[in-house]
């Protein structure tokens, strides 16, 4: 049986990040506690930056465990890394800059490579490397950050593309005809397979995707299929994404 979403709703986006802040430093406690480390991954885009940022703030930087924590990302644009719309070049800016993260603690995509699969195949032998993880097997992280879109996607993994069907790859690319980069993103099996998942949503825009994502559980929405049998999935969310809830 498939565990439910549960949802936790706040004013604001500051609120609701600080929410997912506290989650992430109980989590990485936890995890350092029990293994000697926590693996985490995070997602780009804008709503994602008051959490950076907050991370990287006093309030938390110091009581975070930064050299046992290992971040990855969950997807990523093939760009340069000084490109504005590069995943990395936020999470640099709004986070890494300000904690004391060992460099071998970061695993980025890697962009240097001379096309996007290429660079999905390289990221994928980082994580089988870092896990690892026999053939065939899927990295099991300890904490996945994602967002959803107004389209309903999450990670880069958008509606109707033969990557929701991907059950053989960690990483693959992703291709969508509104947006004007090729993505390396992780599969939807690693993402369904992580031990602690938190979306964090803001906005009226999100509000009616929100809605089949929670209520419905509307299978052509791609964030709706991040739902198991093992993972916890926990929803922070604003009031103005959360009014038809």
């Amino acid at each position: 049986m498939q565990k439910m979403m549960i949802v936790q709703r706040y004013p604001d986006l500051k609120e609701t990040s600080r929410r997912v802040a506290d989650l992430f430093m109980h989590l990485s406690d936890k995890s350092i506690e029990q293994k000697g480390r926590f693996s985490a991954s995070f997602s780009g885009g804008s709503t994602p930056r008051v959490l950076y940022q907050m991370l990287g703030s006093d309030l938390y930087r110091k009581k975070i465990q930064w050299h046992c924590v290992h971040l990855f990302q969950v997807d990523e644009r093939f760009v340069p890394r000084d490109s504005e719309d590069s995943n990395f070049l936020s999470l640099q800016e709004n986070l890494l800059k300000n904690i004391n993260i060992p460099e071998e603690n970061i695993h980025p995509v890697p962009i240097s490579n001379n096309s996007a699969s290429g660079a999905a195949r390289e990221y994928e032998q980082i994580l089988q490397d870092f896990f690892l993880l026999p053939s065939g097997k899927f990295p099991v992280f300890d904490f996945i950050l994602l967002g959803i879109g107004v389209d309903g996607h999450t990670a880069s993994l958008f509606p109707g593309t033969k990557l929701l069907h991907d059950q053989h790859h960690i990483v693959v690319t992703a291709t969508d005809k509104h947006h004007k980069h090729t993505r390396i993103t992780l599969s939807l099996p690693v993402l369904q397979q992580a031990e602690n998942i938190a979306f964090l949503v803001s906005g009226k825009d999100k509000a009616q995707v929100v809605q089949k994502v929670v209520k419905e559980r509307s299978p052509d929405i791609p964030a709706s299929l991040i739902k198991t049998e093992t993972n916890n999935i926990k929803v922070f969310i604003d009031n103005a994404a959360a009014q038809y809830l």
